[in-house]
């Protein structure tokens, strides 16, 4: 898959992510404000396919399952972190956002454009070159994102289309 980065810094909590003055509005509503106190612009340029860059703790605060909705639903496909808030992690498995740890952020530039292999656990620059290594979920929590989420595994296992 191919993407811009989207380099955001440390400590981003789930009031930055999905602000709660909004969230009686829906979905569509936080679109227009997701991440707008550290990147204002953010909405007006994401588009399908990009990913998040972050440093550590990403998504800490409530438990607010709003925050990686909008992410996943405004177009990001892949987030990747240093560290990620446990319940934030936990809400992007069961939504299959797909999410990895990443402990070199110096190769990722805020912009670039990269292919990336979830996977595998890879980034690549334009020329093919390997950029950056992540790791994602392994285990049940991989089955759960490859099925898009906990519902549609849990159709799977039960047998349910």
């Amino acid at each position: 898959m191919k993407g811009r980065v989207f380099l955001i810094g440390d400590n981003i909590d789930t009031d930055v992510i999905a602000p709660a003055g909004y969230l009686h509005l829906g979905i569509p509503a936080l679109r227009d404000h997701v991440l707008e106190a550290v990147r204002p612009d953010f909405h007006t340029l994401v588009r399908p396919g990009d990913i998040i860059v972050a440093g550590k703790n990403f998504g800490y605060g409530s438990s607010r399952e709003q925050a990686p909705a909008v992410l996943k639903d405004i177009g990001i496909s892949l987030i990747l972190a240093r560290s990620f808030a446990r319940i934030f992690f936990r809400n992007s498995i069961n939504i299959g956002l797909p999410l990895g740890i990443i402990k070199d952020l110096n190769s990722v530039k805020d912009g670039d454009i990269v292919d990336y292999d979830i996977e595998s656990g890879k980034l690549y620059d334009d020329s093919g070159n390997i950029i950056a290594l992540f790791a994602g979920p392994t285990g049940p929590l991989s089955e759960i994102l490859a099925e898009g989420g906990m519902v549609n595994f849990i159709k799977m296992k039960l047998g349910i289309k």
